[in-house]
């Protein structure tokens, strides 16, 4: 692939553009409105800080979202076995 290319042949050739990042090489994507693929170390180097802490401060803000309970409607499947190996 060369430097830039179109969106459809990086699709197609992921792997291969993903290792020439890897290798050093930023990978060209779109030829309108295009994007850069660069390795996490380059990203790193570049940033100062990891990707994880740059999603996280960069994630979208919005409304609040409400989530869902974290329990569980069917219960514990494990209760009734506690209860027969109580002494």
């Amino acid at each position: 692939m060369t430097k830039h290319g179109a969106v459809q042949e990086a699709e197609v050739r992921l792997s291969e553009v993903l290792r020439r990042a890897r290798e050093g090489e930023p990978q060209h994507v779109g030829l309108n409105d295009g994007c850069v693929v660069v390795s996490e170390e380059v990203w790193a180097a570049v940033e100062g800080r990891n990707l994880g802490a740059w999603l996280a401060e960069n994630a979208p803000r919005g409304e609040s979202v409400e989530l869902p309970s974290r329990r569980s409607r069917r219960g514990d499947p494990f209760a009734s076995a506690r209860r027969s190996r109580r002494p």
